[in-house]
């Protein structure tokens, strides 16, 4: 009887010390956040409050650089997690992706998913592909927190399942000129909510019928492009110094917002031309940037 106690002790000392050891596996593994992005509500709520109007044809969104301006905002709201991927949902005819979609699909730990565009220019299945891809990642304990930035109503199923999961949820909005933008049983549903204002979408958005630099007709080649981004980085190095550069490469391939913003602006000062729009040029001005910026390290 005794030895089998002892035996019964020894085996309950095991499970324990496995628990122990399983549990102290888990505190040491880092959270995990991604981004889910409703490009139909983006645009049309983006449109009206930069360019007046949610025609997408009326203005050009910078996506790159919105996208990446969103990973930078998320990095300083989950300080202690790492980004999963950022998720693209949009509508396209018969599923096939459009030029731009194709653009955003390159982008570097980015995922394009698209539902259909009706006849009306109406997306069709996109909010069940956001409910599927929460709910799986949720279930399987791939993201902790999931930054949703849409608004319709039909996302609330999506938020409940992936609660129903452990994940928290956060809701981003963008500013309404008049009234509300997002439906009020999705703003009682997320475990908390965020609105970004019109400072932070102007950069990205600009209506088709103002060019930045209406003298400008000929479209720099991506190595000319390249090249400024390069020159400009030796200057901001020259001015920040070394330990400025060290706390920026680990951030690599992602600029600080305000540090993107900059060159933005300085690049088409120097291109004279507007890179608003311009993914590709846009990717190759931070190339030229990165590539001097790591020689010097």
């Amino acid at each position: 009887m005794n030895d089998d106690l002892q035996a019964l002790g020894a085996r309950i000392d095991h499970t324990n010390e496995l628990l122990q050891r399983m549990l102290a596996e888990v505190a040491k593994t880092p959270s995990t956040h991604a981004i889910f992005v409703d490009a139909g509500y983006l645009y049309a709520a983006a449109g009206r409050l930069v360019a007046g109007t949610e025609d997408r044809r009326a203005f050009d969104i910078d996506t790159e650089g919105l996208i990446e301006a969103l990973i930078d905002r998320a990095r300083t709201i989950f300080a202690d997690s790492r980004l999963l991927r950022v998720y693209w949902y949009d509508g396209a005819r018969r599923r096939i992706h459009t030029a731009e979609q194709q653009a955003i699909a390159e982008l570097p730990d980015v995922k394009v998913r698209l539902g259909n565009l009706n006849a009306n220019n109406q997306q069709k299945g996109v909010d069940s592909l956001i409910r599927s891809d929460l709910e799986s990642l949720a279930r399987h304990r791939a993201i902790s927190d999931a930054a949703l930035l849409g608004g319709d109503e039909d996302l609330v199923s999506a938020v409940e399942a992936a609660q129903g999961y452990g994940a928290r949820v956060h809701l981003w909005g963008i500013e309404a000129p008049e009234g509300r933008n997002q439906a009020e049983p999705l703003l009682w549903e997320v475990d908390s909510q965020r609105v970004f204002d019109l400072d932070f979408f102007k950069p990205y958005v600009a209506r088709r019928t103002s060019a930045a630099y209406e003298g400008s007709v000929n479209r720099p080649a991506r190595e000319d492009v390249r090249f400024v981004g390069a020159q400009i980085a030796a200057k901001w190095l020259a001015a920040r110094g070394r330990d400025a550069l060290v706390e920026l490469l680990p951030g690599h391939p992602y600029l600080p917002g305000s540090v993107d913003q900059d060159l933005l602006v300085e690049a088409e000062g120097l291109l004279q031309y507007s890179l608003r729009g311009q993914a590709d040029l846009r990717r190759a001005l931070r190339d030229g940037f990165w590539e001097h910026l790591q020689k010097q390290y």
